[in-house]
């Protein structure tokens, strides 16, 4: 072990040495880089720089130097190396040498640092190539020594491990010697692969070159990315030319600067508003400055490989009204000088990862006394080009703010600091408020009511919760002329303020205004949903140019006379001397309506009084000053609140609004506004403007953990404990900024379509689902009352005074096909709900009943919760001129979102007009997308997208409507997806945060993000959720450092789930044997215990899931160790991950080369072989044998309830068209629906990406394409056809049970970008660095003709497209044709690539012919015109074309073809007409029949075609050919694929984050 730690500890260089070394001893030298092992690398390598100035680079050479001697050393005992390195899994993994930029510090330097230690490198190569060839023969001559030697070893391990002293982390002995006699007398039972292979392992991809020769006007990046070639220029250029690379998106802790929200409410921004969305860093936390690169169009192909340079800038923010003009390139203005500046920084490795914040820039930038400072910042990159005279290219300036920092909270009943505010580290002088009515009405039985069956307890809790549903309104009035006296003291001062930075945070949710100006369109989810008894986000807001509208001066004046030189400004007071701030509250998920609900339980978390906080930093010009002024909690500030219009805030069920309370509070938060007078409490009106009270918890945050940890059996106690409960106010966590975007509306949609129901009820048809709400630009019509006062089903009020008038908005994702009426039982939150007026799955009245006292009466009649907003107006048949408010007033709703595609308004007599909706989503980039000719497959792509767009509201939560919280299960699934869309670098780091706040004192995570008592039973106990579930954590860590390369926040979790994993150890074997699970799975029939591949259309192999995602947290572990030097903690779990591997492989593999448990019953169960297959559980040299035997699973008849009665309803003529087209089969005597393992999905939420992934990367991917364009159930067509636009929960119908907004089964949409289309990240990239381009084609072009996409990384946006040429005119050639494949790439500056060049599918090569842009376009522009014709198409309804509708006249299903736009197929813009360059001279790269060919890329946009390429039929089945098996079509284990005798690739590399599981 001191040798493989001493090994991994050193130079990439080094270690190539040592590989070949040992190339004879049994370990291929270009295993080293690859095989599964302990990667290391620099702590802080090449992808990360300190800010410290022009001093900022690192080298590596002195470390080399350093370990030399002891290297050569361990070269001599390089037998013992290759001895351990077996026993531990594989190879040892280290930085390989791939593309600039990639793992590792190399430079020119280390390529040749040898050669010039020794003199001629040539000779010291010569003379280590004889000595292995001497201490070859002589291992030769001791052989039999040497197996006796590492008997020895292997039983002196075997000691240590079990006495705990290999580590602190000692794996579980998972097999013992029983296990082993037992399974050793299956017959059925086959080797799992620990043997050598049959034939030697060979390497199937090999590299070709490209671009290389000397005539040629091309290179790629050099394999050991130390270097880049560039292509021959022209020659020189005039100095101050612009640079070849733009560096955009600039970000501080993952976060961007949001000018304006895409689908803003504000028709037009307002002048003092310069953006919605301002990042805030805390002066304690590390700042880290990210930026992505873009290439300057009309480049030079190879100017902009990669960055060699960047500097720095950062200054006061400078602000300017729209009338200053732009004068970022004057001369800067009279004031203090820049913060921090870095100099030029040279970076050999291309682009950074991050440049830290560290040395000169932490104490100029980010001292204490910056706090409140809001920071211009930019950045200048070089570029790789090969003009003498360097070249530049600047960011726009943007912003980000330092903000305060909390790192203790205030305990139980303190409100005070201690003296001179030692006794906290807070640089938050303000406190909580809340209005006295919220404070007040509470109980101390109130926090446990719902915590057992204690009914006196729920009905007070109602009660209480009723008092206080209305929510508060804050504000406080700003004197500019107190700003002025605040300067110095009094002292005389002639100053101008700089900025102007607003904090706030609030409980619930809250909404700021400045003089009546909204500062944001977020809200309804701010601050996002985190355990708010540790941590609360807030917001900062730049109000800068509200208060400098003119100078602030003053006089020095005695004390005595301040008081009357007040009073007289006070009279002589202008508008501009004073300002309102406003706070508008909502419920949010902390004094929500105390309900339990069938899926979540809101009481198991933290609650309280609606409350909020905010401070605000003033700081001055030329003194550089900050001064803190409007305080909450402090009786200076003058801080009012009272109760506004909105009666009712619930992010389940919708929003009260009163009309008449809203315009009797018109202008409350401006000066024309504003009063002094407060009123008493006790006798006001709940209207009134009163002083608000300190928020005090009267419990801590241990006493709440402690009662949880009680409740979930993570603690147990030997005596009695009370684990109920027992205070009024939760404690409240510390303050930090926000750590995500905000929830912004990112798109506005105008309905589809809208009809008339009859009564006044109006439908609406947005055309495809998501969360928000309708937003009513000109207001709603008056109200009508229907024909004899019945409302229809979800529109009528039983709680509203008799004079009151209304106005119902229902919202939904589908509609109820027998009635036409929006079904709301299927977006029932919390899952209350009877079942609806056809399906009554549930009693009438059961849903207010499991509701409880609190369930809202308005909800009763129509027997489910609703996604409902109401708007309320008194009566005026009289013409009362006292009351206000009118319906045209009425906007939207305001702290709620709603999922639905579908609303209903009732009841008016004309319909609304200027309607639209608002889409709401956390405001990330979506840096990823996909499209392709068919229909079905881009349908499926919308689904998943429109579903994810959803379910992305502060957290990734499962459905948008029900539960609206994070399963690690779902996320675990997603997660493929949604990094391929989305960057989610700073949320993906949230949602681990916010399971470091849950984890348990014993280790353990929960299956959810908050722990809320579901599905514990499904876990290994302690307190612990699933294990699929509770791995999550780990695991996104690991995916998140290979996308986003975030060291810091690698370390800053890793303990977190390195105590997760000792959990498993400690407990994983003795809870699986809980479950009844024997040890050699004798008796194991079906499922088990446990989640696994939920809601697959098979049963759930239970104990593979939880075995396969133990080894993946090991992994995870091992992964995460590697990457931060922690090499023994790495060594240990992949033991530990290697020997649950083996027990896998040793249960599940068979003679007859399937793949599946002992018991021959469970052998249908999902997953099945694909997850093995995918994560390398399966040995290299049986995986064809496998695979092959995968090919024998069938499918089988769907006896589902809705498809049921789908088929008792529809003609006989369609009968029997579904009867020919295979969709319908005979189920006894019954005709059902059929579902298909091969040209649709049986698969649950995992096994859905490994099926697809392992299909199309073992040379079946015909197969893949099948399963993406079936159709019939458990299809995306089957989806589409019933009108889906989000995807379901289910791959059946339900209409009263599942989602249709749920995007867990959606992994399917980054295996189209990744396999349809060729292009994901690398596996073993780390940041994004570098991506592997692999397209790989149908055997038809009647399946696919061209598909496109886009991969967004740290690096930029990397594309590929490729189409078919010279297609026939006739589609029924289209199975025999001899075409044309084209193919187009495009890698971003700093970015490299890896691009499999096209073969068929048995592996047989084919000749290519590649050409490079000589310059290159502007691809910006290219995207934009491609976009606007897509988008034109879209609108054009070029979509899937089809769906079932419920004719009720004829009471049958009917096929009803109509124009949709999901679906749409666009070209992508590689393709667009506009895109006309030069290219360079093609070069021809011929194709192998024994090897796939490889070719690594640089930066440039490249053309390759392929001239002659076969298409032949897709191979189909006989009579019942959709759910029949297909091993008849691949009769053979030569017919499965190309890729057989490569165990190479098929070992997992401990540096590979994408088949970690």
């Amino acid at each position: 072990m001191v040798a493989v730690t001493t090994l991994v500890a050193v130079s990439t260089n080094v270690l190539r040495r040592l590989s070949a070394s040992v190339n004879d001893d049994g370990v291929n030298g270009d295993d080293f880089g690859r095989k599964g092992g302990v990667a290391s690398g620099r702590r802080r390598g090449s992808g990360e720089w300190r800010g410290e100035g022009a001093g900022g680079e690192k080298e590596v050479a002195d470390e080399i130097e350093a370990l030399e001697n002891e290297l050569r050393a361990l070269v001599k005992e390089h037998e013992g190396i290759a001895r351990e390195i077996k026993r531990i899994g594989g190879a040892v993994a280290v930085p390989q040498r791939g593309t600039a930029g990639e793992e590792g510090e190399e430079g020119e330097e280390d390529d040749n640092i040898e050669a010039e230690e020794d003199g001629d490198k040539e000779k010291v190569e010569e003379e280590e190539w004889e000595e292995k060839e001497k201490e070859k023969e002589k291992e030769d001559e001791n052989d039999d020594d040497d197996e006796e030697e590492e008997e020895e070893e292997e039983e002196e391990e075997r000691k240590r491990t079990k006495a705990g002293l290999l580590s602190p982390l000692k794996p579980p002995p998972l097999l013992t010697a029983a296990d082993d006699d037992a399974l050793e007398d299956d017959p059925n039972v086959i080797d799992d692969g620990g043997a050598a292979a049959a034939s030697p392992p060979r390497k199937y991809w090999i590299k070709a070159e490209a671009f290389t020769s000397s005539s040629s006007a091309a290179a790629t990046a050099e394999v050991d990315g130390s270097r880049h070639e560039t292509r021959p220029d022209d020659g020189d250029v005039a100095d101050g030319r612009k640079g070849a690379i733009i560096p955009f998106d600039l970000s501080v802790n993952h976060l961007q600067r949001v000018v304006r929200a895409s689908g803003s409410p504000n028709d037009t921004p307002n002048e003092y508003v310069d953006e919605e969305f301002l990042p805030v860093v805390s002066s304690s936390s590390v700042l880290g400055f990210r930026w992505r690169s873009r290439v300057r169009p009309d480049s030079r192909s190879g100017e902009g490989t990669r960055t060699t340079a960047y500097r720095i800038e950062a200054r006061r923010a400078r602000h300017r009204h729209s009338d200053d003009g732009d004068d970022d390139d004057e001369e800067e203005e009279e004031g203090p000088p820049p913060l921090w500046d870095s100099g030029k920084v040279n970076v050999p490795d291309g682009l950074p990862d991050v440049v830290l914040c560290t040395g000169d820039c932490a104490r100029l930038l980010m001292s204490k006394s910056n706090v409140g400072t809001i920071v211009d910042w930019r950045v200048t990159v070089w570029d790789s080009s090969s003009h003498k005279l360097s070249s530049s290219s600047t960011s726009e300036w943007t912003k980000f703010a330092i903000g305060p920092s909390q790192t203790r909270v205030h305990e139980k009943g303190s409100d005070e600091r201690g003296e001179d505010g030692d006794d906290y580290e807070d640089e938050w002088t303000a406190r909580w408020i809340s209005h006295p009515i919220d404070v007040q009405s509470w109980s101390v039985t109130d926090a446990g009511a719902f915590w057992g069956k204690f009914p006196e307890h729920r009905e007070t809790a109602c009660r209480n919760w009723e008092r206080r549903s209305q929510l508060p309104v804050f504000r406080a009035r700003l004197d500019m002329n107190d700003i002025s006296d605040a300067v110095e003291g009094g002292e005389e001062v002639d100053d101008e303020i700089a900025s102007a930075l607003l904090v706030v945070s609030g409980l619930g949710s809250f909404r700021v205004s400045f003089d009546g100006v909204p500062l944001s369109s977020s809200g309804p989810l701010d601050p996002p949903l985190t355990d708010f008894a540790q941590r609360v986000s807030y917001r900062g807001y730049d109000v800068t140019k509200f208060l400098s509208k003119k100078k602030t001066t003053t006089k020095k004046k005695a004390m005595k006379k301040q008081k009357e030189e007040r009073e007289v400004r006070e009279e002589n007071r202008s508008e501009e001397d004073e300002h309102v701030v406003g706070i508008s509250m909502g419920s949010g998920w902390w004094d929500h309506r105390p309900i339990t609900g069938g899926f979540i339980r809101l009481y198991l978390m933290p609650h309280g009084a609606v409350t909020c906080i905010a401070q605000l930093y003033v700081t001055y010009k030329k003194s550089g000053t900050t001064k803190v002024l409007l305080s909450t909690g402090h009786s200076s500030s003058g801080w009012q609140v009272a109760k506004g219009h909105l009666r009712e805030s619930s992010l389940f069920s919708g929003e009260y609004i009163d009309l008449a309370s809203m315009a009797n509070f018109r202008g409350w938060d401006t000066r024309e506004g504003w009063s002094d007078e407060v009123s008493d409490t006790s006798t006001s009106s709940i209207h009134s403007w009163v002083k608000p009270l300190l928020y005090k918890s009267d419990t801590t945050l241990e006493s709440w953990r402690t009662a949880l940890h009680l409740k979930s059996n993570a603690r147990t106690t030997n005596g009695r404990h009370l684990n109920i409960p027992e205070h009024k106010l939760s404690p409240i966590g510390r303050l930090i900024p926000i750590e995500i975007p905000p929830v912004m509306p990112v798109e506005r949609v105008d309905p589809d379509e809208m009809y008339s129901l009859g009564q006044g009820r109006w439908m609406l048809d947005f055309g495809k689902g998501f969360s928000g709400m309708v937003r009513f630009q000109n207001g709603l019509p008056d109200p009508i009352v229907p024909v004899d006062g019945l409302y229809p089903r979800g529109h009528g009020m039983s709680t509203l005074g008799p004079d009151e008038s209304f106005i119902t908005v229902v919202y939904g994702d589908s509609i109820e096909l027998s009635t036409g009426d929006i079904n709301i039982a299927a977006v029932a939150g919390m899952g209350l709900h009877d079942g609806g007026p056809r399906h009554k799955s549930k009693p009438a009245g059961s849903a207010q009943v499991k509701g409880g006292p609190c369930y809202p009466k308005d909800h009763f009649e129509p027997g489910s919760l609703l996604q409902r907003d109401v708007y309320i107006l008194p009566r005026n048949s009289d013409g009362d001129s006292s009351i206000k408010g009118s319906f045209a007033d009425a906007r939207q709703s305001h702290f709620t979102t709603h999922s639905f595609r579908f609303a209903e308004i009732c009841c008016t007599a004309e319909p609304p007009l200027g309607m639209h909706a608002l889409v709401y989503r956390t405001a990330f980039k979506e840096w990823g997308d996909f499209s392709s000719s068919n229909v079905r497959i881009n349908g499926g792509y919308e689904l998943v997208k429109n579903a994810m767009n959803s379910n992305m509201l502060g957290v990734q939560s499962d459905c948008p409507h029900r539960e609206k919280i994070q399963y690690g299960g779902d996320i675990i699934a997603d997660s493929p997806a949604s990094l391929h869309l989305y960057d989610l670098s700073s949320f993906y780091r949230k949602v681990i945060f916010d399971w470091r706040d849950q984890q348990w004192d014993n280790g353990a995570y929960a299956g959810t993000s908050h722990w809320l008592n579901l599905n514990d039973y499904a876990g290994v106990g302690h307190g612990a959720g699933e294990t699929v579930w509770a791995s999550a954590p780990a695991v996104i860590t690991a995916r998140h450092m290979q996308h986003y390369g975030d060291l810091n926040f690698l370390e800053d979790s890793y303990n977190n789930h390195l105590r997760w994993f000792t959990f498993l150890q400690k407990y994983f074997d003795e809870g699986i044997r809980a479950k009844n699970y024997d040890d050699n799975l004798k008796g194991y029939l079906k499922e088990g215990s446990g989640l696994g591949d939920w809601l697959s259309m098979r049963g759930r192999d239970t104990w593979l899931a939880h075995q396969s995602f133990y080894m993946a947290t090991a992994r995870s572990i091992a992964y995460m160790a590697s990457k931060l030097d922690k090499v023994e903690q790495a060594t240990t779990a992949l033991e530990v991950a290697n020997s649950v591997k083996h027990r896998i492989a040793r249960l599940y593999l068979r003679k007859d080369g399937s793949f599946r448990p002992p018991e021959i019953e469970a052998s249908r169960l999902s997953p099945g072989p694909e997850i093995s297959l995918y994560s390398r559980v399966v040995p290299g040299n049986k995986r064809c044998t496998v695979l092959h035997r995968y090919l024998f699973r069938q499918g089988h008849t769907w006896p589902g309830s809705e498809e049921a009665a789908f088929l008792r309803n529809i003609s006989d003529n369609t009968l029997n068209e579904m009867i020919e087209s295979g969709e319908v089969t005979k189920r006894g005597s019954i005709w059902s629906m059929g579902w298909s393992q091969w040209y649709g999905f049986s698969e649950g939420i995992l096994a859905v990406r490994y099926a697809l992934k392992t299909l199309s990367e073992n040379g079946l991917h015909n197969i893949a394409l099948a399963k993406a364009t079936g159709f019939g159930v458990g299809t995306f067509e089957y989806q589409l056809s019933h009108n889906a636009t989000t995807h379901w929960e289910s791959w059946w119908r339900s209409e009263d049970l599942y989602s249709k907004n749920h995007p867990m089964l959606g992994a399917s949409a980054e295996w189209m970008a990744s396999a349809v289309a060729g292009v994901a990240l690398h596996p073993t990239t780390t940041a994004g660095k570098k991506v592997l381009f692999w397209p790989r084609f149908p055997n038809s072009a009647s399946a696919i003709v061209y598909a496109g996409a886009t991969q967004g990384t740290t690096r930029g946006d990397f594309s590929i497209a490729w189409k078919f040429e010279d297609l026939p005119n006739k589609e029924d050639l289209y199975d025999s044709a001899v075409v044309k494949i084209h193919i187009r790439l495009y890698v971003p500056p700093d970015g490299n690539a890896i691009f499999r060049l096209p073969e068929y599918s048995n592996g047989e090569g084919v000749d290519s012919v590649m050409k490079y842009a000589i310059h290159l376009p502007d691809i910006e522009q290219i995207k934009a015109l491609s976009s606007e014709e897509c988008n034109k198409d879209r609108k054009a309804k070029k979509g899937f074309n089809y769906n079932w509708e419920y004719d009720k006249k004829e009471q049958l299903f009917v096929k009803v073809y109509r124009k949709k736009a999901i679906g749409t197929p666009c070209s992508s813009f590689l393709f667009h007409s506009s895109l006309d360059v030069a290219w360079s001279s093609p070069e021809k790269i011929h194709g192998s029949s024994e090897n796939g060919l490889e070719v690594d890329l640089a930066h440039g946009l490249y053309d390759v075609m392929v001239d002659n390429w076969q298409l032949k039929p897709e191979v189909k089945g006989k009579q019942d050919w959709r759910i029949a098996s297909i091993e008849d079509f691949y009769p053979t284990v030569k017919d499965i694929g190309p890729y057989c005798s490569d165990s190479d690739t098929y070992d997992w590399n401990a540096e590979d984050a994408s088949h970690l599981i």
